[in-house]
């Protein structure tokens, strides 16, 4: 009978230990990935930006760009000014950029604003870079781009991370959180030869493939929505982990709160759409869609964490009643260890130092916190601007 009752748990936990089993081995393969050796630029880029008022960072977003090493002829800067109210047309033209204003009272959100400024590009432009408006990056940004270009890629993905991630706590976590997410799960993929997926802050499309498969995306999650009809067109999205693009994120619980609870709300309802039909085509022999759906389906670390605590808990409480249950105390001891060296190596690469590591003693009160989230994702299928409040940089 104890036997029996070890099993059934540790039958109850192999969702777990399957997910814990996936982070431990992307960590493994999370080595640096070679930088390729650039040719002389030729590639010519157009730097997108959605924006919907931002009106107050919008032009040193610009003069950001504008200092890039890339030829200047070489790419232009267009910003998207999408239903704004304030004057951020005027601001960003006053920086240097050219403007697309757009307003549509039906049709409202980045991935509408995306679909505007794809749908215009002229035939000299040779690949797109989608920027966000809050965002600094790195001076190499393009010529990583065109690197990965050269190696075939229709699509690309630069690392993305936290610009204030000093601002406290929080966001020192959430830089650790990026850094397992973005960084380790994207060396790992990139090395496996599979899409490293899509960040929706740092990409790089060819006009080719936006012709091809056209960015109608509109969900609250359009980064990883277009993601995934690139993979069912059979293209993957190359990582380029030499070139860093660093967004500002909240620190306050109400401002953070409410941005997680949209993101975790969008990606729950491409799951329910999408899930079934990656897994289909990737177990009948399609890799790529295979690892699709094996991204999606991960829950968020904060559910994974959270089962296997609750699995430990009720294995150590039978085997205190029984003297049994080896297997499944075995099983979830080993999920959190490998869950522990991803979340360790998410810190390594994180660059937030021995704060950031000491803020680490915080992360069950925070996955705590994540575990109260709502899921609110829109009831339309596309998604509205909803701004998240700006803090100071």
């Amino acid at each position: 009978m104890i036997p029996l009752l070890d099993w059934a748990v540790f039958a109850l936990g192999t969702p777990v230990f399957a997910c814990a089993a996936y982070l431990l081995s992307l960590t493994l393969l999370s080595a640096r990935l070679p930088t390729p050796k650039a040719s002389a630029p030729t590639t010519r880029f157009r730097i997108v930006i959605p924006a919907h008022d931002e009106a107050a960072g919008i032009a040193s977003t610009i003069e950001n760009l504008r200092s890039l090493d890339y030829p200047r002829d070489l790419f232009d800067i267009l910003v998207i000014a999408d239903n704004c109210t304030d004057d951020t047309a005027i601001r960003a033209r006053e920086a240097g950029a050219a403007v697309l204003e757009r307003r549509d009272d039906a049709q409202r959100g980045k991935g509408y604003a995306l679909k505007y400024a794809f749908e215009q590009l002229p035939e000299t432009i040779d690949a797109v870079v989608v920027i966000d408006a809050d965002t600094v990056v790195s001076p190499n940004l393009l010529r990583a781009f065109a690197a990965r270009l050269d190696l075939g890629a229709r699509a690309a993905q630069a690392d993305y991370a936290v610009r204030n991630a000093g601002a406290g706590w929080r966001t020192r976590l959430m830089a650790i959180a990026f850094g397992a997410f973005h960084i380790v799960r994207s060396r790992a993929r990139e090395r496996m030869g599979v899409s490293a997926g899509l960040r929706g802050n740092g990409m790089c499309f060819t006009a080719s493939v936006l012709r091809e498969v056209p960015h109608d995306a509109f969900s609250i999650v359009e980064d990883v929505e277009y993601g995934i009809r690139l993979g069912h067109a059979g293209h993957r999205v190359f990582y380029a982990d030499e070139a860093h693009v660093y967004g500002e994120m909240v620190s306050s619980a109400k401002s953070a709160r409410s941005q997680r609870e949209r993101w975790e709300g969008g990606r729950a309802t491409l799951l329910r759409r999408h899930a079934s039909t990656l897994v289909k085509r990737g177990l009948a022999g399609n890799g790529l869609l295979l690892d699709l759906a094996a991204d999606m389906l991960v829950p968020p670390l904060s559910r994974i964490v959270g089962a296997a605590a609750l699995g430990m808990l009720a294995a150590t409480a039978g085997s205190a009643v029984t003297g049994g249950f080896a297997a499944s105390r075995t099983g979830f001891a080993a999920s959190l260890a490998a869950i522990a060296v991803y979340v360790l190596r998410g810190w390594s690469v994180s660059g937030t130092g021995a704060r950031g590591l000491a803020d680490l003693a915080l992360a069950p009160w925070f996955m705590v916190w994540k575990l109260t989230l709502g899921r609110s994702a829109p009831a339309r299928a596309d998604a509205e601007w909803v701004r998240t409040t700006r803090e100071k940089v």
